[in-house]
C-alpha cells in the first residue's frame, strides 16, 4: 500500500480530529488501560515508552518511563520522539504536547460500550486488523464469569470502592455494567455518576449486603464512622482486593473478563461464609 492509501484521521474523545500519513510505528501510551489495549490487539512492540502505572503486559515494564498520566514528563515524551501520544481526556500535557508539534490521542474508557469504541479507534490508528476480537473476546470473558455465578447468590445489594475518597463504581461505569452482568444490585443510583466521591455516610444509610474495595482503601473500613455497623461488616462479607487485583478490576480494557471472575469469587467465596454459619 502506498502512503497515500493509508492516510487516515482518527477523531479522539475531545473531538479532535488528528491526522495521519501512515499508521503510528512509535507509541507512547500514559493510561494504564491504553497500554494494555496496545497490547491486546497486537501491537505492544511499538510502544517506545509508558507512564509509571502501566505494568501489564510485563514487557511494558522494561520500557522507558514518563511520568504519572495527569501530568507526565513532557520532555521525556518529545526525547522518544513518537508519533503518536495516547492519554486520557483528563490529562493536563495534551495542548502542551500538540504545541511542540506532537500528535495527542485521547480515549478515556468509562463504559463498556466506551471499551469497544476505544478498541475500535486504536484498531484504526494503527492499522490493525480485526482489532475487534478482543472486543468480543472481552463479551464473552465476562458473560461466561457471570454464568459461573450460582443464581442463588445474585441480587445482592453490593457497594464497590473503586479508589480512595471514597470513589465508588457507579451503574452507568464499566465496573457498575459488570456487577449488573452478574446479577448483583449496584446500591449506588445512577443519578450520581459512573466515578462519584460518596459521602460515608451515606454508605451508612444504603447498609449493602457485600462490599468490594481495594486494600488500601478498604482496609480501614471498620474504622469509619457507623461502618462497623454495617451488615456486611459485621458478617464480615467484604471482599478485600490486594494491589495487582485492583489494577485488574479499575482498568477498563482486555482485562475485564478477568475482573468478572474476581468479582463472581468474592460473591461465591461470603455465599459459602454464609453457608457455613
Amino acid at each position: 500500500m502506498t502512503s497515500a492509501a493509508q492516510a487516515h484521521e482518527v477523531t479522539d474523545d475531545r473531538g479532535v480530529a488528528v491526522r495521519f500519513d501512515t499508521p503510528p510505528q512509535r507509541v507512547v501510551s500514559v493510561l494504564p488501560s491504553l497500554t494494555e489495549t496496545v497490547c491486546a490487539i497486537g501491537a505492544c512492540a511499538r510502544l517506545v515508552g509508558v507512564d509509571r502505572y502501566s505494568n501489564w503486559p510485563p514487557e511494558v515494564q522494561k520500557l522507558p518511563q514518563v511520568g504519572g498520566g495527569l501530568d507526565p514528563a513532557i520532555e521525556a515524551i518529545v526525547a522518544l520522539k513518537p508519533d503518536v501520544v495516547l492519554m486520557a481526556t483528563s490529562s493536563r500535557a495534551a495542548d502542551r504536547l500538540r504545541a511542540l508539534g506532537v500528535k495527542v490521542v485521547a480515549l478515556e474508557p468509562k463504559t463498556g460500550a466506551d471499551v469497544k469504541r476505544v478498541i475500535g479507534k486504536l484498531g484504526h490508528l494503527l492499522a490493525v486488523p480485526d482489532a475487534g476480537r478482543v472486543a468480543r473476546d472481552i463479551e464473552a470473558g465476562v458473560a461466561a464469569a457471570a454464568q459461573s455465578l450460582p443464581p442463588a447468590l445474585r441480587g445482592q445489594r453490593v457497594y464497590f470502592e473503586a479508589s480512595a475518597g471514597p470513589h465508588a463504581a457507579g451503574p452507568q461505569s464499566f465496573i457498575g455494567e459488570m456487577l449488573q452482568a452478574l446479577g448483583l444490585v449496584n446500591v449506588v443510583g445512577p443519578e450520581l455518576g459512573p466515578f462519584p466521591k460518596i459521602n460515608p455516610e451515606w454508605v451508612v444509610r444504603a447498609d449493602p449486603d457485600l462490599i468490594m474495595a481495594g486494600e488500601r482503601s478498604g482496609g480501614e473500613i471498620a474504622r469509619r464512622p457507623g461502618w462497623r455497623n454495617l451488615r456486611a461488616v459485621r458478617s464480615q462479607r467484604v471482599c478485600l482486593f490486594n494491589a495487582q487485583e485492583v489494577d485488574i478490576l479499575v482498568r477498563p480494557g482486555p482485562r475485564m473478563p478477568e475482573a468478572a471472575r474476581l468479582m463472581a469469587r468474592c460473591v461465591t467465596d461470603n455465599g459459602l461464609k454464609e453457608r457455613a454459619r
